[in-house]
């Protein structure tokens, strides 16, 4: 082998090592049997979460893998295998994969890395039923402001009670009642 090859494949590897260090997810899939527009819809419906979906040889992987430090995942390196890193949502990746699988059985989820932690396929699939980034969001926000909301009825409550009475402090049990 010439010294240009195997300084090619030196950089390809140190590629795929970056991603797996850089990224949030990995997730290793099997694609074979997909066809070349199902290969195609599969890349658009990852490429809109941010997630980067690549084939690279099986071999430069495991040395990439054993040098990010997820060489557990080498026995899962065979046959023709993609993997989808997550750029900026950590579940993305599982998640897309996942949905896609359920109507294209052809593509196989095989193991992932996630933060850091290799995951089998069980442990993929159930990340992958987590909300997205967006959904985590909202889910904060509405908690943060159910208290707020509460407080605002509350004094509202307080406000009309007030008015009721003339300008007067409300009974205790009106304040109640109005903040239910």
């Amino acid at each position: 082998m010439s010294v240009e090859a195997i300084n090619a494949k030196k950089v390809v590897v140190e590629e795929i090592t970056g991603k797996f260090n850089d990224s949030q997810s990995a997730v290793v899939v099997e694609y074979r049997g997909l066809s070349v527009a199902e290969v195609t819809e599969l890349r658009k419906a990852l490429r809109e979460e941010d997630v980067e979906f690549k084939v690279y040889k099986n071999k430069l992987v495991q040395r990439a893998t054993e040098s990010a430090g997820y060489a557990e995942i080498n026995d899962k390196l065979v046959g023709p295998n993609a993997i989808a890193f997550g750029h900026s949502d950590a579940v993305a990746p599982a998640r897309v994969l996942a949905n896609f699988a359920k109507d294209h059985e052809a593509l196989v989820i095989k193991a992932g890395i996630v933060e850091g932690k290799v995951l089998e396929v069980e442990e993929i699939n159930e990340i992958a039923k987590l909300p997205g980034r967006e959904g985590m969001y909202s889910m904060l926000l509405g908690m943060l402001q159910a208290p707020v909301s509460k407080f605002a009825r509350v004094v509202k409550a307080v406000a009309d009670a007030r008015e009721e009475n003339g300008g007067e402090a409300p009974a205790e049990e009106k304040v109640e009642e109005a903040a239910e």
